[in-house]
């Protein structure tokens, strides 16, 4: 095959570029062996790799032609690699004509079985880092073997460098893989230690530091943020790192109990105290003497009840109603409310005393908005957590699913995230989650939010407000719902939020 240089370089070059566009080892050799083929007849192709911690040699991928009985595709020592063996020792290539004058390799003894009886091998050389060798085999010598010598010579230098790089793209995702089993295992040991509250973003690291320091500590604590952040879990959390841990942790939620009953749940009462009061009763505050009591929806305490509150937590006294005698105990105050109490202070209806009292120390949770770092992270635990809970297949997310998500508002914050994803594996579990199977399952109640949301109406410059579309969120999901607004067909449960939020932000919204 007389070649000139000129149609050498071309044909390395047209080789180059076939092999640059493959990302897997079989398949980056199956490229080289067919391309080697288109010009020239060969029986045998393969790549050798050596490993030189255990002496090694190995296939870099399927050898391609007549497979030689005794040459086998795993890991066998370099002393059953003759020709190989001569290839590392000189670091050059080797050209043997006739396999029958060197019955001394056992490798020869080998392809002459199997009729092949020519063979040449070069190194691959990186660098002084011998990665193997690149062996050709016929059974025929081939006409101009000198020549086809320096050709395959020249190739093998792009071979190498294709098969470095294949063997370092392996290599950073061995370690890519790693890493994230690494970070997986942090994950588990962070839900552990938190719960379902995940998070990687920096500012709720930042905040889940500050906590932990808080936490510690037996200060009052007000946890401000909107409904669905998780104001819950946090003062759990710091209960349980607190060392009232092994006391009660008492919850209160102001925004549900009767106003005429109010008293009588915090602090209890004597039999008799009024009518249907057959028994003494015991109080939360009582019920918590050496925990912690969790005034949840703080925001909602009555004013005549804020006062009584302020004497508890300055005395720690406290008499039952029907009672004079007072009763004393020791609890931490944990308190929390999706409110603005600094704006309700100013409208008279909080106590500025109070709210001085309850926050001695504050933590405000971010909307998951401000947090769209956690989104992806959060999405894969909750995934993982309903299917393996309703032991369904995992739902998958295309990339621009999760982008859509992060794009979200979500006014109900992670218990809606926490929602939607609970309704994908009800619904669509084991399927492949778009974009638009996102749009539809986020305001599938009603199509005209989801028109409106998809396309808002736009008056002039005007845009619609955050307020403003999450009137007609929760306007659609009332419709949808008959207007019923607790209980399992009520629209707080479609929504993914509490009955008591709910009814807060309708009555905030002029519904």
């Amino acid at each position: 095959m007389p070649w000139t240089p000129t149609k050498r370089y071309k044909t390395i070059l047209e080789i180059n570029n076939a092999i640059i566009k493959e990302h897997t080892s079989e398949g980056l050799f199956r490229t080289i062996s067919t391309e080697i083929r288109d010009i020239f007849h060969y029986d045998r192709c393969s790549i050798n790799l050596y490993d030189p911690e255990t002496d090694s040699l190995s296939y870099f991928a399927t050898a391609e032609g007549i497979k030689p009985e005794g040459i086998t595709c795993e890991s066998r020592p370099l002393s059953r690699g003759a020709i190989a063996n001569l290839v590392l020792q000189s670091k050059k290539p080797v050209i043997i004509k006739d396999l029958s004058q060197h019955l001394d390799l056992t490798t020869a003894d080998t392809l002459l079985k199997e009729g092949l009886r020519a063979t040449m091998a070069f190194p691959l050389l990186m660098r002084n880092e011998y990665l193997g060798s690149f062996h050709l085999a016929w059974k025929e010598m081939p006409a101009h073997m000198d020549e086809l010598a320096a050709f395959c010579g020249q190739l093998s230098v792009q071979i190498t460098i294709a098969v470095k790089n294949m063997l370092t793209y392996h290599e950073q995702e061995k370690k890519s893989e790693k890493l994230e089993r690494q970070k997986d295992y942090v994950l588990e040991r962070i839900g552990k230690l938190y719960g379902d509250f995940f998070f990687e973003s920096s500012v709720m690291r930042k905040l889940m530091n500050s906590v932990n320091l808080i936490a510690r500590h037996d200060a009052s604590v007000l946890i401000t943020g909107e409904t669905g952040t998780g104001k819950d879990h946090i003062a759990q959390y710091i209960h349980y790192l607190s060392s009232r841990k092994s006391q009660l942790f008492v919850k209160v939620n102001c925004a549900a109990l009767a106003p005429t009953l109010i008293e009588s749940e915090l602090f209890g009462h004597a039999r008799g105290s009024f009518t249907g009061a057959g028994s003494k009763r015991t109080g939360r505050f009582e019920m918590a003497d050496g925990g912690t009591v969790f005034l949840d929806e703080i925001g909602e305490l009555p004013l005549a009840l804020q006062a009584k509150l302020l004497q508890v937590l300055e005395n720690k006294t406290f008499e039952r109603v029907g009672e004079s005698k007072p009763t004393s105990v020791d609890f931490r105050i944990v308190s929390a409310t999706n409110q603005d109490l600094r704006t309700n202070i100013r409208e008279g209806r909080f106590r500025k005393d109070l709210y001085y009292r309850l926050s001695t120390m504050h933590i405000h949770i971010p909307p998951l908005r401000d947090r769209v770092g956690d989104i992806p992270l959060l999405v894969r635990r909750f995934t993982g957590k309903f299917a393996g809970r309703m032991q369904r297949p995992e739902a998958r997310y295309t990339p621009s699913a999760i982008e859509a998500l992060c794009r979200y508002p979500w006014p109900g914050n992670v218990r809606e995230l926490q929602n939607l994803v609970e309704r994908i594996i009800i619904l669509r579990c084991g399927h492949t989650i778009a974009e638009k199977d996102l749009h539809h399952l986020l305001h599938s109640f009603d199509p005209d939010v989801a028109a409106e949301a998809e396309n808002p109406q736009m008056e002039g410059d005007a845009f619609p407000t955050r307020e403003e579309n999450e009137k007609r969120h929760i306007e659609g999901a009332l419709r949808r719902c008959g207007g019923v607004v607790g209980g399992k067909r009520g629209a707080a449960r479609l929504l993914g939020i509490a009955r008591t939020t709910l009814q807060y932000r309708m009555k905030k919204l002029g519904l």
